[in-house]
């Protein structure tokens, strides 16, 4: 079963920039959809950007201009470069594999926009 573990997150001023890592490890993702998701706290996970196995990709309207998310299929691992960080981008940020019917989640990371 595959199982993914995020890193990268941190602390960053409003403005910075932060590049998280999503490692997948005991199967190979190039057959995943997989997608980067954000839970605020107190607030529901939701979908930040998605990439597909073909490498289309999609972003939430709140994100898009200042996040791009991509997938090293040899390295087995997605990222997601966020520039021009606001506080409201705050939260725990997960990734996501999808293969047919199945769902697999990392453990998430945190990310902190403050002053």
């Amino acid at each position: 079963q595959v199982q993914f573990v995020e890193s990268g997150g941190g602390l960053v001023q409003p403005g910075g920039s932060l590049r998280l890592s999503c490692a997948a490890s005991g199967s190979i993702i190039s057959n995943y959809a997989m997608g980067w998701y954000r839970q605020a706290p107190g607030k529901q996970r939701d979908l930040v950007a998605a990439i597909t196995s073909g490498g289309t990709t999609n972003y939430a309207d709140s994100v898009k201009g200042r996040f791009t998310i991509s997938r090293d299929n040899a390295k087995n691992t997605m990222y997601l470069q966020m520039n021009s960080l606001k506080p409201e981008d705050t939260g725990v940020y997960y990734c996501k594999g999808i293969l047919g019917y199945s769902n697999y989640w990392g453990q998430g990371t945190q990310v902190t926009v403050s002053s």
